[in-house]
């Protein structure tokens, strides 16, 4: 499995394992989770990202249940903060919003650490941007716990350039990625600017929901495109889903997919995506059918 460097002293797998649903499986004993890690270890996939938000603010937790401390040394954990639902510890709060702030970013961190049994993050995110953020004390927290040597690196998630921008203007620590939604049926980013932005800062950007949420195997509009991906799978022996992920991979951003299962099986094919190849023509094929119509 390739790997892409985010800093000087920290690499992801190129792919990564997304933890999001850890909590919706009906089995979430420790050795079930480890068995799911150890089918990731087994493709080369290192990665793995949470969010303190994930499963009811539980997914956390049932990755640190699983944990031991064999497991931590080969692996990266990618978690996030910022948002405040009201569920779990923060079923009290009267509406969904993000919280930025000095003492809100710590108490997540503090927490996290807690929930995973962990000593420190690999990566921390900003989970979404914040209308209300104060970039100088976003940024100076975000400084804070690298300093301090919980987390390793820090990046955003769904961040538009200028808010990309705002924050690091604020900052000493770079920012190292920015997690965005992308995918065939998401493929705004590539036109739209957020794409060539990070490309020209040469930082590698992570995919959530890059198979489309599955709709992509689901929408009567997505017909022809679901075509083109079988065609393209059986040449090449894999599922279809390895296609939709290597359409992102052959992109020269060193995009990071982060893929999200629980089954063992599929978790097991995974890194059947590093295997296809896809040319230009094919590349734009799938592009095409994504559209709806040919390129202008």
């Amino acid at each position: 499995m390739d790997r892409v460097s985010l800093t000087d002293d920290l690499s992801f797998s190129r792919l990564v394992y997304g933890m999001w649903r850890l909590g919706d499986d009906t089995n979430t004993a420790p050795e079930h989770v480890r068995a799911k890690i150890a089918a990731c270890l087994d493709q080369g996939i290192t990665t793995m990202d949470q969010a303190d938000i994930y499963g009811g603010y539980e997914a956390e937790e049932i990755l640190g249940n699983a944990l031991t401390k064999d497991l931590r040394n080969r692996i990266e954990i990618v978690t996030k903060c910022d948002i405040v639902a009201p569920v779990g510890r923060y079923a009290e709060a009267r509406v969904k919003h993000y919280d930025t702030s000095r003492a809100h970013i710590l108490s997540s961190v503090d927490h996290s650490l807690r929930l995973m049994r962990i000593e420190h993050i690999d990566l921390l995110l900003i989970h979404r941007p914040d209308p209300l953020m104060d970039a100088e004390e976003t940024g100076a927290a975000l400084d804070e716990v690298v300093n301090s040597g919980k987390v390793r690196a820090v990046g955003v998630s769904n961040f538009m350039p200028y808010d990309w921008e705002l924050l690091q203007a604020s900052m000493a620590t770079k920012l190292c990625t920015n997690q965005i939604e992308m995918s065939l049926l998401a493929h705004q980013p590539f036109t739209d600017g957020q794409l060539a932005f990070l490309q020209r800062h040469k930082i590698p950007p992570m995919a959530w929901s890059p198979l489309g949420g599955g709709a992509i195997f689901t929408d009567s509009a997505h017909i022809a495109l679901r075509d083109a991906m079988q065609r393209i799978a059986d040449a090449q022996n894999v599922e279809p889903g390895a296609v939709a992920i290597a359409w992102l991979l052959a992109h020269p951003a060193r995009i990071l997919p982060v893929l999200g299962t629980n089954n063992l099986d599929r978790i097991a094919r995974i890194g059947d995506a590093a295997k296809v190849h896809l040319d230009r023509e094919t590349w734009f094929e799938l592009y095409t059918h994504a559209l709806g119509r040919e390129v202008a």
